[in-house]
């Protein structure tokens, strides 16, 4: 087994405080601050400095944070050995995601897996892209799906396998009455003088939107912000803005809104990706798991513009 106090260090290198390490690993602090007083004196070495309200790792904890991240890998990969040795027992695969794919995909994939594996037990976790990772570095998830954002661990991160699921086109909300709202097709720099509807700065969806916009080569004007998507629907239908929606996000009924395909070079769409523990594809009810959202994703891709 591995020392359980190296698993402590990595959550907070990757946290920087041990606040934010012990809430991810569901200890106290003090009992955080105690593991890895243990681990340096064992070790015989100094592992953490203060730094302002966090910590700063020393050369010693990086050399072994990155020689941890090969056995991570390993013990992964001896898990995964072992379940497939004995697939029968029951085992717990918990699965994280963003609103929109915890709602349209990740769903199918625990029925899926809990289908194929009739013992096991699937939990879900809605969570955003970077609490995804959290969730995975601290073994409180095992597969994440999140959109790709600036600041998430890049696709070459030696703690972690990622993988391209879906391309998620964006569509134009637009009011029934709009003088857009019947076209085959729009381009975001035609409603660049409208009011928009925007979801609150610093979210993922915000800097989204910012980012389209600014591609078509204007700043939108911010009339409204709105987090749920039956807010941003309700405001578009009293014709007080326009807004983006996901193809993958389902909009209640009973809005006259109408939602209306983006054209561009590139068309602005999320870019939704997996991750794992890298060397834990191989554990059954994972690869089940990704076996499941790949199909999943798949069929979402090969669906009609959704009709709100």
């Amino acid at each position: 087994m591995i020392d359980p106090r190296l698993h402590v260090l990595r959550v907070v290198a990757a946290r920087g405080t041990v606040t934010a390490a012990a809430h991810d690993l569901s200890y106290t602090p003090s009992a955080v601050s105690h593991q890895l007083r243990g681990l340096a004196r064992d070790l015989g070495v100094t592992l953490l400095e203060p730094d302002g309200r966090g910590v700063r790792l020393t050369v010693a904890a990086r050399i072994l944070l990155e020689r941890s991240d090969e056995l991570y890998a390993r013990w992964e990969e001896i898990h995964a050995e072992v379940a497939e040795a004995d697939p029968e027992p029951g085992s717990t695969l918990r699965l994280c995601g963003f609103s929109t794919a915890a709602a349209a995909l990740l769903p199918s994939v625990a029925a899926r897996v809990r289908a194929d594996h009739p013992h096991s037990t699937v939990r879900i976790i809605e969570a955003d892209p970077t609490e995804c990772f959290d969730l995975l570095l601290a073994d409180q998830a095992d597969l994440a799906v999140v959109v790709a954002v600036p600041g998430l661990p890049s696709t070459t991160d030696a703690r972690f396998e990622q993988e391209s699921v879906l391309e998620d086109p964006l569509d134009l909300l637009v009011p029934a009455d709009h003088p857009l709202a019947h076209r085959s097709s729009v381009s975001l720099r035609e409603v660049a003088d409208d009011p928009w509807i925007l979801d609150r700065p610093g979210s993922t969806f915000h800097n989204l939107t910012q980012a389209a916009c600014a591609a078509a080569g204007f700043s939108p004007f911010v009339a409204h912000e709105a987090v749920e998507w039956e807010t941003g629907a309700a405001l578009v239908d009293a014709g007080l803005g326009v807004s983006l929606v996901p193809r993958l996000a389902r909009l209640p009924g009973g809005y006259q809104i109408i939602r209306v395909p983006l054209r561009g070079d590139p068309t602005p769409a999320r870019h939704i990706r997996s991750s794992i523990r890298r060397g834990s594809r191989r554990q059954p009810v994972v690869a089940s798991a990704l076996t499941a959202l790949a199909e999943a994703a798949q069929r979402s891709a090969s669906m009609p513009r959704p009709v709100d």
